[in-house]
C-alpha cells in the first residue's frame, strides 16, 4: 500500500510538470501571429484615421442665403477630438462632382466653424457637402463627411418633378457572408434592392437554377434590406427573380460560386463570445493554417491562428475585448492573403443625454432662453462641446440632417448610403440587433489596403497634416518642354502686413510645398524663383481640393408647386435680410508681436521721414543705413552686409532684399525706385536661415501703404489671386432689449439662432439666448455635441411663434 502511494505520487508530480510544460509552449505566440500584429500596429500608428462631422445649420436652402456650420475633427478610433489639423476644406458639389461652391477654414482642438454663401447661379436641385482635411485626401474619398441639401433657386424657371421618367429601375445586390459562394458550403445571404432614389424597396424575391425550379424565397426585412439560406450543388447554376408590389418581374445574377475557397460564419455563442467558423474547400492534403483578425477601426487588435480540421476551423472572439461599432473581421490564409471578411457592430454603452428646456409658444422679437444640461459624460470634468441651430421649420420641408451619434457609430465606418440610420439605435432589440447585422452585411467593405498594410517598406503618405498651417503646393517645369525640374529654389510672397515669406525646393517630382502660417482671406501672392539666376523655371500653382469623389448618389430632387406661394414670402424674407441685417466679421486686432516681419527684431530701423530726404535711393544707403554697403561692378549695383558677429568682415554675396516683404533679385531696380515712396528701411546683419535657404543678410524696404507703391515687378514674377482661409464671421442676430422691440426695421430671419460652440459647465449645464423674429411659425431646434472622451449625442425640440399683440 505504501509503495503504491508512492508511486501514484511520482506520476502525480510527473504528470503536473508536463501539464506546466504545455502551458509554457502554449503561452509563447507563434511568430506569425506577433509579426501580424506588429505590422498591423505599425500600418495603424502611421495611418492614423481622422473622422469628420459637420453640423449644418439647416437642410434647406435659397440662392443668396448663408450656410453655417460646425465641424467636429474626431480620432477615428476613440471619437475623442483630433488636434492634427488646422486646416479644412468644405465643398458643394452637384451631382455630376463638380464643385459649385469651395472654403476652407481653420480648425483648432479638434473644431473649427465658417460659413459659406450659397451662389445665386445654383439652380434648384439637391447637392451634395462634404469636408475633410488634407490628411484624409491619402484615403478613399468614401471617408469624407458627406451630407445632402436642398438648394431653391426661384430666380431661375425650373422643371419641378425630376424624377426620372419611364420604366423604375431597380440596383438589387448580393452580398454572400465573407465575401463569397463556394460549392457545397452552406452560406448566410444577404441582398440589398434600391430604387433610383436611393431608397429601399419592398418585394417578393426567388431564387431559381437552371432548371427554373425553385431553390429559396426570399423578401427585405426593412429598407429593402435582408437576408436567406443556401448551399450552392455540384452542377447547378442560379440567378435571382424580383417581383416588385405591381408585379413586375426582374432578373439578377447571382456572384458566381466558386469551385474552391473559404466561407465565413459569424454568430455570437454566447453574451461574452462570439463564434467565427471558417468552412473551406481546398486540395491539399498538409495542414493549413488560418489567421484570424478583428480590429475596431484600427483599434482592439486580436489575432488568432487556427489550423483546419477536417476542412473547418472555429475562433471565438471575446466580446468583451471589442471596441464599440464596427469591427472588421478577417481571415488570412498560411500566406497571409485575405480568403474571407465581414462586419461585427457592437452597441455603444454610453450615449450623451442633452435636455432641452424651453417653452412651448412665444411672440415674435421676445427673448428666449435655452437652458441645456447634459448627462453620460465621463467625469464632471468632461465638458461637453456642443453646437445649436434654430430654425423655422415651415410648409418646405426637406428631410433632416443625420444626427452626430448614428453618424460616428456607423455611416462614417459603411460605404455608400444608410437609408435611416437612426432607426437602428431608436429601439433596441433583437430584431433591431438582426437588422442591424443584416446590414453589415451588405456594406461591408475593405477600408483597409492589405499590401500597404503587410508591405515592409514604410509607407509614404502623399498629403500630410496641415498641423501648423496651410499647403499651397505647386509644380515646378522647365518652360522649354514642360518637364519636372529638381531642386529649384522658389519664392512665395503675399502683399500684407506683417510681411511674411515662404520658400520652398522642388522635389525630384518637381513639387513644391509651401506651407504658409495665419494666411486669412483672399490675398495677391507672387510667386517667382530666384531670377538673378534662374530664368528657365515656372511654377504652377495646385488646387488644395481633393479630385477624389465618393460613389455615394445624390437623393432625387422634387419640389411640390403647391408651395410656391411659400417659396415666394421665403425669397422675399431672404432679400429684406439681406438689405437690412448687417454682415458683421470679427477681425483679430494686430499686436506689437504680429506686427514683426517674418524675420523678427531687425537689427537696424529707419524711419526716413525722421531724416533729410534725399532724391536717390543711393544716397539714401549711402549716408544712413550704415550697415548697408552700396558696391558697383561692372555697371550693376550690389549691396553687401556687415556681419555683425565680425564687425570688420563683409559678407561676398547679396543679401536678401524685400519690398514689402516681395523678394527683389534685381539690386538695379531698387535703386532706381523713388526713395520719398519708401517709409521706412529694416536690416538684418547676420546669416538667415529659412527653410532649405540661407541668405548672407536681409534688407527690406516698406511704402507707406505696403502696396508696392507703383514698383513695377519683373515680368517672370507670377502674380495670382489665392483663397486663404476664411476669415471669422460672426452670425448676427438682433436683441430686442430695452425697448427695442418695436423698431420698424423688419426682421424676418428664417434662422433664428446659431452658436456654434457652446461648452457646458462642470455641472454639465449652458444657457443660450436669442430672439425671436416677426416670422411667425413653427422653429425646430437642433443640438449636437460630444465629450472630450467621445460620447456624443442629439437633440431635437420644437416651439411656435406667434404674432405679438400690441
Amino acid at each position: 500500500m505504501i509503495s503504491a502511494y508512492k508511486m501514484t505520487a511520482k506520476t502525480f508530480t510527473y504528470f503536473c510538470l508536463l501539464l506546466i510544460l504545455s502551458l509554457r509552449v502554449a503561452a509563447q505566440e507563434d511568430p506569425m501571429v506577433t509579426s501580424i500584429k506588429q505590422r498591423f500596429g505599425l500600418y495603424a500608428e502611421r495611418a492614423v484615421q481622422e473622422k469628420m462631422y459637420l453640423h449644418l445649420d439647416r437642410p434647406f436652402y435659397l440662392v443668396g442665403e448663408t450656410v453655417w456650420f460646425k465641424a467636429y475633427n474626431l480620432n477615428g478610433a476613440t471619437h475623442q477630438f483630433l488636434d492634427l489639423s488646422k486646416v479644412a476644406y468644405l465643398e458643394v458639389l452637384d451631382s455630376e462632382n463638380n464643385a459649385l461652391a469651395q472654403t476652407k477654414f481653420s480648425m483648432a482642438d479638434g473644431k473649427g466653424n465658417g460659413s459659406l454663401l450659397i451662389p445665386s447661379t445654383i439652380v434648384s436641385g439637391k447637392y451634395k457637402v462634404r469636408c475633410y482635411t488634407n490628411w484624409m485626401k491619402n484615403f478613399s474619398a468614401d471617408q469624407f463627411f458627406e451630407t445632402a441639401i436642398t438648394v431653391v433657386n426661384p430666380f431661375i424657371r425650373f422643371e419641378p418633378d425630376r424624377t426620372a421618367k419611364g420604366e423604375a429601375q431597380y440596383d438589387v445586390q448580393f452580398f454572400p457572408e465573407g465575401g463569397r459562394l463556394v460549392k457545397g458550403i452552406e452560406s448566410k445571404v444577404a441582398f440589398r434592392a434600391v430604387a433610383v432614389d436611393g431608397k429601399g424597396i419592398r418585394f417578393n424575391g426567388a431564387l431559381v437554377n437552371q432548371q427554373n425550379d425553385t431553390i429559396q424565397k426570399f423578401s427585405p426585412a426593412l429598407n429593402g434590406i435582408g437576408y436567406f439560406m443556401f448551399t450552392p450543388k455540384e452542377g447547378d447554376t442560379y440567378k435571382a427573380f424580383v417581383n416588385n408590389s405591381k408585379g413586375k418581374s426582374y432578373e439578377y445574377p447571382l456572384p458566381n460560386v466558386e469551385e474552391q475557397g473559404y466561407v465565413m460564419q459569424v454568430r455570437d455563442s454566447t453574451a461574452n463570445l462570439i463564434k467565427v467558423t471558417v468552412m473551406a474547400r481546398v486540395t491539399s492534403e498538409e495542414p493549413i493554417a488560418l489567421y484570424m483578425l478583428s480590429h475596431t477601426r484600427q483599434a482592439n487588435v486580436m489575432v488568432e491562428k487556427k489550423f483546419l480540421n477536417r476542412n473547418r476551423a472555429v475562433f471565438l472572439l471575446d466580446r468583451n475585448k471589442l471596441g464599440e461599432g464596427i469591427s472588421h473581421i478577417t481571415i488570412f490564409n498560411e500566406k497571409v492573403k485575405p480568403v474571407s471578411e465581414r462586419l461585427y457592430f457592437k452597441r455603444p454603452v454610453k450615449s450623451l443625454a442633452i435636455e432641452a428646456k424651453l417653452g412651448n409658444k412665444f411672440v415674435n422679437r421676445e427673448k428666449m432662453t435655452l437652458e441645456l444640461t447634459t448627462a453620460g459624460a465621463a467625469s464632471s470634468e468632461d465638458m461637453t462641446n456642443l453646437s445649436v441651430a434654430i430654425y423655422l421649420d415651415d410648409s418646405i420641408r426637406t428631410p433632416v440632417q443625420q444626427d452626430i451619434s448614428s453618424y460616428l457609430w456607423l455611416t462614417s465606418d459603411l460605404k455608400g448610403n444608410i437609408e435611416n440610420p437612426e432607426y437602428y439605435f431608436s429601439n433596441v432589440t433583437k430584431d433591431t440587433d438582426q437588422l442591424l447585422d443584416n446590414l453589415m452585411l451588405t456594406h461591408g467593405w475593405r477600408r483597409l489596403k492589405w499590401d500597404n498594410v503587410w508591405s515592409n517598406q514604410t509607407i509614404a503618405f502623399e498629403n500630410f497634416p496641415e498641423y501648423d498651417g496651410h499647403f499651397i503646393t505647386g509644380k515646378m517645369v522647365n518652360k522649354s518642354d514642360g518637364s519636372p525640374a529638381k531642386g529649384v529654389d522658389a519664392f512665395l510672397a503675399a502683399l500684407d502686413v506683417p510681411a511674411r515669406l515662404y520658400v520652398a525646393q522642388s522635389d525630384p517630382k518637381g513639387k513644391v510645398v509651401f506651407e504658409v502660417r495665419k494666411f486669412t482671406g483672399l490675398k495677391e501672392i507672387t510667386l517667382q524663383t530666384n531670377l538673378a539666376e534662374d530664368s528657365t523655371h515656372r511654377l504652377e500653382i495646385a488646387s488644395p481640393f481633393s479630385k477624389q469623389f465618393s460613389t455615394t448618389a445624390l437623393p432625387t430632387f422634387f419640389f411640390d408647386k403647391t408651395l410656391e406661394n411659400q417659396l415666394l414670402t421665403r425669397a422675399i424674407n431672404m432679400q429684406t435680410g439681406n438689405v437690412f441685417l448687417p454682415r458683421i466679421y470679427t477681425e483679430k486686432k494686430v499686436t506689437l508681436a504680429d506686427s514683426l516681419a517674418f524675420f523678427g527684431l531687425p537689427d537696424e530701423k529707419y524711419f526716413l521721414d525722421d531724416f533729410t530726404r534725399f532724391p536717390t535711393m543711393e544716397e539714401v544707403l549711402r549716408e544712413y543705413v550704415k550697415g548697408v554697403l552700396v558696391r558697383k561692378r561692372q555697371k550693376e549695383f550690389h549691396f553687401r552686409m556687415i556681419d555683425k558677429l565680425l564687425p570688420n568682415t563683409f559678407y561676398s554675396t547679396d543679401p536678401l532684399i524685400l519690398l514689402d516683404g516681395i523678394p527683389v533679385f534685381d539690386t538695379d531696380k531698387i535703386m532706381e525706385f523713388d526713395p520719398l515712396k519708401i517709409k521706412k528701411i529694416e536690416t538684418l546683419s547676420s546669416r538667415y536661415f529659412l527653410g532649405p535657404m540661407t541668405f548672407t543678410g536681409i534688407v527690406s524696404f516698406s511704402t507707406y501703404l505696403s502696396d508696392l507703391a507703383g514698383f513695377e515687378l519683373d515680368p517672370k514674377v507670377m502674380v495670382m489671386p489665392y483663397e486663404g482661409v476664411q476669415a471669422q464671421r460672426e452670425f448676427y442676430a438682433p436683441k430686442y432689449d430695452g425697448g427695442k422691440a418695436t423698431s420698424r426695421i423688419p426682421d424676418f430671419r428664417n434662422l433664428l439662432h446659431w452658436a456654434p460652440n457652446v461648452t457646458t459647465d462642470k455641472n454639465g449645464k449652458a444657457v443660450v439666448d436669442f430672439y425671436a423674429s416677426d416670422q411667425t411659425g413653427q422653429y425646430q431646434v437642433v443640438i449636437q455635441g460630444i465629450t472630450p472622451s467621445g460620447v456624443a449625442g442629439t437633440k431635437t425640440l420644437s416651439f411656435e411663434v406667434v404674432k405679438r399683440n400690441f
